[in-house]
């Protein structure tokens, strides 16, 4: 046998008809608590994410160089610039004529061991060995590094220091 809500007192229809403001406001208060906790872990994977992005970017415009260079059998230069906005990794030929262009984040910046931005890739699988370390504005991010061999082998590690 159903109730209808006609038969109930109006009393009792006035206990269910909804939610106490005492109850909102603890429901409230319980998520911005949860939030606030949450806020800062959110943040530090955001900026991890930029840093592995751009990592990526490099990792691949280094490849690209160094392919370019054994199939145009000429140098293939790679720059950054960290000013420009938006960020760019520009590969280019011995002429200056544009390869390709990456660009990266801008809250992300890339740094290399011993200043050698350019740097240039030979035909025969040759260049200066240099690490990279990219970093994000956001001082709680892991820095990662993409190193070069002289042999022109590219490899990601997840280290440095900003």
């Amino acid at each position: 046998m159903k109730a209808s809500k006609n038969s109930l007192s109006p009393t009792i229809q006035m206990r269910n008809s909804g939610f106490t403001l005492i109850e909102l406001m603890v429901t409230i208060a319980v998520l911005a608590i949860i939030v606030g906790i949450a806020a800062p872990s959110i943040s530090t994977q955001l900026a991890n994410q930029r840093v592995k992005s751009t990592t990526a970017t490099l990792a691949n415009a280094l490849k690209e160089a160094k392919a370019e260079s054994i199939i145009r059998r000429q140098n293939v230069t790679l720059s950054y610039n960290n000013t420009s906005t938006p960020k760019m990794i520009t590969v280019t030929t011995p002429d200056s004529k544009t390869i390709a262009n990456y660009s990266y984040n801008v809250k992300s910046t890339i740094t290399d061991s011993e200043s050698k931005n350019p740097i240039t890739f030979e035909p025969s699988k040759r260049v200066e060995s240099t690490v990279y370390t990219i970093c994000d504005e956001n001082a709680a991010a892991t820095p990662r590094q993409v190193s070069i061999s002289k042999l022109a082998n590219i490899s990601i590690i997840n280290s440095g220091s900003c």
